[in-house]
């Protein structure tokens, strides 16, 4: 088809003028030139399997690309057993192909599914991946190398090479590493620009010296890429090889510089920090609608809030705890670890319930912190609901139930909780780290939350009472509520800063 046959094709009934030229011809250019290839690579994906935040980003931020109609975007992820049935009926099988791994040939069997826009392939290998849950295996290291280099083989299989590879996290990280050792002497792999995204450093995928050549199959003379600290680091190594690579917040992007924060990585983001960029992780607003939302007792939105107090209602009377309005509600929703500032909690909550609240807090974790937030459920009836479980149903209950949501990290890479409770209108309390501080801000600069800066549980408190005591003064708290539940926490904005990223990359 000639030129002006494609452009002709996309002229629409209008008025005459430069606006209708313009069009045309940007339209004309769209169908001219190919799209972009981008291939995501990680662990897990919404909605098809998921153990946090990664899932959700990627889920999410695959969608929001699509729609930009210059990209093709796919993504790559491991046929676990727990993939839901739901989505796996509907699987396309495409065929097998043989993977080399080290001294052995593996099975890798490949599946298509689409939704939105989005081309998903899963890997399918029944020894590896046929487990109940996804992650926490001795052999966790030859699953994911596996995985990665199955992603790798399967790329001409497909006819597909990406002009973007955008791996997440250690697990997908050997992806970089194949590409610019194994397969950077392949004429089709030259021109591949990879991206690794860091969503938390503190999980870096170490492994022994001993198991480069035999396991990771890559020749051990180019060990110095992987080797850091006396064992094999896969984090270290994709961020040594990626053209560039990100972290999921702005602020995160600067605190792994510090030894603080970085789990011991620090001097090798610095001396990389040329490649570094942080970019704010978004939520699908659409999942996350307090209008839609089928698990809510009564739906709401910032205009109409009388939805929010029946949400409260029901969550108290679920929870056998005192049905009173007037009584703030606050929540946590966390792994029940130390960086999630659980001291902080422990060190002041029997002061804090002093005043006139109730405490709910839903997760699992440490069996220490387990122990401590049930036994005090037992000690202050009708005031603590502790939920040692990991409940997504009643998690977007509370979210809608509570007043207040309190996230007081110590460390926070990203974190998508104060989002979503802020678009619930639970207000955020979060201590100012990582992505907590790049979307919460304090509600005495106009802002849509509290923070906190110091890790010091006393600090927390007395923000706390801060919180508690506006909560009183109705019509400021409504303004706040509404504030926090009109920010603007869209996959958009995120995905057009990673799209930006890309086409930069791509110069």
């Amino acid at each position: 088809m000639k030129t002006d046959q494609i452009t002709s094709a996309f002229v629409e009934i209008q008025p005459s003028g430069g606006a209708l030229k313009e069009k045309t011809t940007e339209r004309a250019k769209i169908a001219i030139e190919p799209k972009k290839k981008i291939l995501l690579v990680a662990s897990e994906a919404t909605p098809f399997v998921s153990t946090g935040g990664l899932a959700e980003v990627v889920g999410s931020l695959s969608k929001a690309l699509a729609r930009d109609e210059r990209l093709d975007v796919r993504v790559m992820l491991p046929l676990y057993q727990d993939v839901k049935r739901e989505f796996r009926k509907d699987f396309r099988y495409l065929g097998s192909l043989s993977v080399p791994l080290g001294w052995r040939n593996q099975y890798c069997g490949v599946f298509e599914y689409r939704k939105e826009g989005v081309i998903f392939y899963f890997l399918d290998n029944e020894y590896y991946f046929k487990r109940p849950g996804l992650y926490g295996y001795y052999d966790d290291g030859e699953r994911f190398a596996f995985f990665c280099r199955a992603v790798m083989e399967v790329l001409p299989f497909l006819n597909f090479y990406p002009e973007i590879l955008h791996c997440h996290d250690w697990q997908a990280a050997l992806c970089t590493l194949y590409l610019k050792t194994i397969y950077c002497f392949r004429r089709e792999y030259q021109f591949i620009r990879a991206l690794f995204t860091v969503h938390n450093i503190e999980y870096q995928g170490k492994f022994s010296l001993d198991i480069l050549e035999d396991l990771f199959g890559i020749p051990n003379y180019f060990r110095p890429l992987l080797e850091y600290d006396r064992c094999l680091n896969l984090m270290k190594g994709a961020i040594e090889c990626s053209e560039r690579f990100s972290t999921v917040s702005p602020s995160y992007a600067g605190e792994i510089k510090d030894p603080f924060y970085s789990c011991g990585l620090d001097q090798i983001v610095r001396r990389n920090e040329h490649k570094l960029c942080g970019i704010l992780n978004g939520i699908d607003c659409t999942s996350y609608d307090p209008k839609t939302d089928k698990a809510l007792f009564e739906n709401y939105d910032a205009n109409d809030l009388h939805g929010k107090a029946v949400c409260k209602e029901e969550l108290q009377r679920m929870l056998n705890l005192p049905v009173k309005a007037e009584t703030p509600l606050v929540a946590m929703i966390t792994r029940l670890v130390a960086h999630k500032g659980l001291d902080l909690v422990k060190e002041v909550i029997e002061q804090a319930l002093r005043s006139d609240m109730q405490f709910v807090i839903l997760g699992t974790g440490d069996r220490g912190y387990e122990g401590y937030f049930t036994d005090l459920s037992r000690r202050y009836p009708g005031k603590v609901v502790s939920i040692i479980s990991f409940n997504p149903d009643l998690s977007r209950k509370l979210y809608s139930g509570a007043d207040l949501f309190l996230m007081p990290s110590k460390s926070e890479p990203c974190g998508l909780s104060q989002m979503i409770a802020s678009r619930y209108g639970a207000v955020a309390l979060v201590r100012e780290t990582g992505g907590l501080k790049d979307s919460i801000f304090p509600v005495g600069a106009g802002g849509n939350g509290f923070t906190f800066r110091d890790f010091c549980a006393h600090d927390m408190l007395y923000v706390l009472n801060e919180a508690l005591s506006l909560y009183r003064d109705k019509e400021a708290w409504t303004a706040l509520m509404r504030r926090a539940m009109t920010t603007d926490f869209s996959w958009e904005n995120s995905a057009r800063k990673y799209k930006d990223l890309y086409f930069d990359m791509l110069k």
